[in-house]
């Protein structure tokens, strides 16, 4: 919900949510994901526009902006902010959580986004300030999270174990095939339904039902939009309850519209036959993959299914019977994603220990160049990345050029891009220009696709010859100049191809050098940066005025807080310490402040909530000591007297003679006396001054008072009657053996050695133990 704090809660708590979704159903986004990268005029957004509960509006840069109240005024926000609230929540609750601030993020992204709609959501974490290390494809970090903790893989040099991912959520279907060896993922290929997902089978059930309400009670829910909310929620309730159950589901929502109870019900198999074209088009994405990938059924180990919607027991039966075997279900079909992101930002910290595991994604769509040459009327299309390409992956592409030139990136299959627009983009390549002898300039381009799984024209540089004189201040290379003029060679990674050069004799090397050039990209989709440093800032004061409106609202609470809890207790334990006069008083006082706070101060500002808490705590917190005075003196007032019990008795014992204290000195053991004596005579007299006083008025004496006494005696005593009786030295034992310093075992025979020697029970004596050894038999 936007107002009145523009972080969202969507995807976090979905029974918050949905109440919330019903409460305030045109100022709560939701399903705005898709909406990344695209235009308003999009046929795609125009289409959802219609099922959405919020108003969908055009920016002023042509894209999608959602209207919602914030602060009490109508805001228009873009997808990239509504989508940066989202993940400022997140980054708030993980900072929490972790009590670290967290910077750097991995987001995962359905396989089939393009380049526009990656670029989007990273815009959207700019926006916050979070470091995005990777955009990760769903299929790829669920995989991701599946091999990691197998033991069990097959070594690098064996045959890898195939693995189909099957993944149905809320919106989409996506399949993926990979291939694992240890410490290895390869993703083989993806394929997809990006308009096949649970939605569309909650769709099916409340058009059901919209017509049978309709014939039934005469009600259209569709022209009440909260009533058609809760008609979707019923209805997801519902088609999760058929998928552990066969027999009829009842449907009943009270007070739907006009305060009409509505009910309904449907069974497993109606449902089915009511889901039937659904149905039918999971295998056309499996059927995709398989020749994608040009797998047979029997060469796939496993099915691993994933998303909410694969518990629909008729969309796991149609994926197991393609296959030929049962599906496993061994990953959190909920957070398998999540898990897989977790890793992945894990494995690029370098704050974590993670075991070593190399994961190689794949190119969804195959990307295709097109440049003009020099020759009137013609073009050169090359296509750079295919189908399925290993990615993060980057070619050099070789020109000859006599001055700059453009290159217009774009997707070589339109008809497979879930996207109206298939130019990715147009790169033009500058300061280009002809040698000195006139000839064409030798330019390296370099194109990449990252670990976003973006496409862009990274580095291009010119290659020029260098002359013996100029070869001490230029990094330079060997080329070795070719015959074949060609316009364009395929260089992969460092390796360049040479099969294609004619066999010619080997040429001259010549000393040459590459000048870097610079390129001016203008892409299908690309939030300029004085637009996006305005995002940055709008939501840095959006992030402020959230910590000035929690502030505000804590204040509020607390006031509402102290009012219930105090009146509570006026009735309760601090009856006793209120007189009746104050007690009246006290009473209304927060009989107003209650009323106060559901009217005019409904919406102040903090200082005012402080201001109010302040003139309670006046009159509350001296009958809140009171009674926590009175709980805590007589359990301080005992621990005194046990002390002070002690004390007279050590003194008592010591005037007696008792050898336990009679090392202490006459003087030191005064001191105590007295001391216990003092204390004495003050104990006395509170306790004398307090059963004067009543429970409704201030104590005579306060607990601090008599734990200062207590701490008083125990210094002043403590360390006298704990005097250690000092130390007397035993008399030595004079030892006969070894005053004779004559004395010699070897002249004497076996028996004049054991009548020489002292005995006592027929051992040694203790003291010769020391200094004699012995073997006896």
């Amino acid at each position: 919900q936007v107002c009145p704090y523009h972080s969202l809660l969507v995807w976090l708590l979905e029974i918050f949510f949905h109440q919330k979704q019903i409460t305030h159903a045109h100022n709560t986004v939701s399903n705005f994901k898709r909406f990344h990268g695209r235009a308003f005029n999009d046929p795609f957004v125009q289409k959802e526009k219609e099922k959405l509960s919020y108003d969908l509006v055009p920016m002023k840069n042509g894209g999608v902006g959602v209207k919602v109240m914030y602060m009490d005024e109508e805001h228009i926000f873009s997808v990239e902010q509504i989508s940066a609230m989202l993940l400022t929540k997140l980054k708030e609750t993980a900072e929490s959580n972790l009590k670290k601030p967290v910077t750097d993020c991995v987001i995962s992204v359905p396989s089939f986004f393009t380049d526009a709609e990656r670029r989007s959501l990273l815009d959207a974490a700019q926006i916050v300030g979070l470091n995005c290390l990777r955009l990760m494809n769903d299929m790829t970090a669920v995989a991701l999270n599946y091999g990691i903790y197998k033991q069990d893989l097959p070594a690098p040099e064996e045959k890898p174990r195939i693995v189909v991912f099957v993944d149905m959520g809320h919106s989409a279907f996506q399949v993926s095939a990979c291939a694992f060896n240890k410490s290895k993922l390869k993703v083989l290929g993806t394929a997809f339904d990006p308009f096949l997902g649970g939605r569309n089978f909650d769709g099916k059930l409340v058009d059901y039902f919209c017509a049978e309400i309709k014939s039934k009670y005469k009600l259209d829910p569709k022209t009440k939009v909260r009533a058609l909310l809760r008609l979707y929620q019923e209805c997801e309730k519902l088609k999760k309850l058929m998928s552990s159950n066969s027999t009829d589901i009842p449907l009943n929502i009270e007070c739907f519209m006009n305060d009409i109870d509505v009910s309904g019900k449907m069974n497993r198999s109606q449902f089915e036959e009511l889901c039937a074209d659904l149905l039918q088009r999971i295998e056309v994405p499996l059927l995709s993959l398989m020749e994608q990938t040009q797998l047979k059924v029997e060469d796939v180990n496993a099915v691993e299914i994933v998303g909410g919607a694969t518990r629909i027991p008729a969309v796991k039966e149609r994926i197991a019977k393609f296959f030929g075997k049962d599906v496993s279900t061994t990953l959190n079909a909920d957070e398998a994603i999540a898990r897989g992101c977790a890793l992945q930002c894990a494995i690029l910290s370098p704050a974590f220990k993670v075991r070593e595991f190399s994961v190689t994604d794949a190119t969804p769509f195959p990307i295709s160049l097109l440049w003009n040459t020099e020759a009137e009327d013609t073009e050169g299309v090359h296509e750079v990345f295919s189908r399925n390409h290993a990615a993060p992956f980057s070619k050099v592409l070789t020109f000859y050029r006599k001055g700059p030139f453009e290159l217009e990136a774009f997707y070589s299959d339109p008809n497979g891009v879930p996207y109206p627009e298939s130019k990715i983009g147009k790169y033009v390549i500058q300061n280009v220009a002809a040698q000195k002898d006139g000839e064409k300039s030798k330019v390296k381009v370099k194109v990449r696709v990252n670990t976003h799984g973006i496409f862009s024209v990274s580095t291009a540089s010119m290659v020029e010859p260098v002359k013996s004189e100029e070869c001490e201040d230029v990094s330079v290379e060997t080329e070795v100049e070719a015959q074949d003029q060609r316009p364009i060679e395929n260089f992969s990674d460092t390796n360049e191809k040479k099969g294609d050069q004619p066999p010619e004799a080997k040429k001259p090397k010549i000393k040459v050098k590459n000048v870097e050039l610079p390129i001016e990209a203008n892409l299908v989709w690309q939030l300029g940066k004085d637009l996006l440093n305005m995002y940055i800032e709008t939501e840095g004061k959006m992030i402020m005025q959230d910590k000035l409106e929690k502030e505000r609202n804590d204040a509020k609470n607390a006031v509402e807080e102290y009012v219930y809890e105090f009146r509570d207790k006026l009735s309760g334990p601090y009856e006793k310490f209120v007189c009746e006069k104050d007690l009246q008083g006290f009473s209304a006082l927060l009989a107003e402040t209650e009323g106060w706070l559901y009217e005019e101060g409904e919406d102040e500002a903090k200082q005012v909530y402080v201001e109010k808490l302040e003139n309670l705590k006046k009159l509350g917190t001296p009958i809140e000591m009171r009674y926590q005075e009175a709980e805590e003196r007589p359990r301080l007032l005992q621990e005194l007297g046990h002390r002070l019990q002690y004390y007279a008795t050590i003194a008592g014992e010591f005037r007696n003679k008792d050898e336990k204290y009679i090392h202490i000195d006459e003087m030191e053991m005064m001191k105590v006396e007295k001391c216990v004596s003092e204390v004495v005579e003050w104990m006395n007299n509170a306790v004398s001054a307090q059963a004067k006083k009543s429970l409704d008025q201030d104590p005579a004496v306060h607990s601090s008072e008599i734990k200062a006494k207590l701490q008083e005696l125990n210094n002043v005593c403590e360390p006298i009657v704990t005097q250690p009786k000092p130390k007397v030295d035993s008399p030595k034992e004079e030892n006969p053996l070894t005053e004779q310093s004559d004395y010699k075992t070897e002249d004497m025979g076996e028996d004049d050695k054991n009548s020489e020697m002292p005995q006592q029970n027929g051992e040694c004596h203790p003291s010769d133990q020391n200094t004699i050894n012995m073997d006896l038999d």
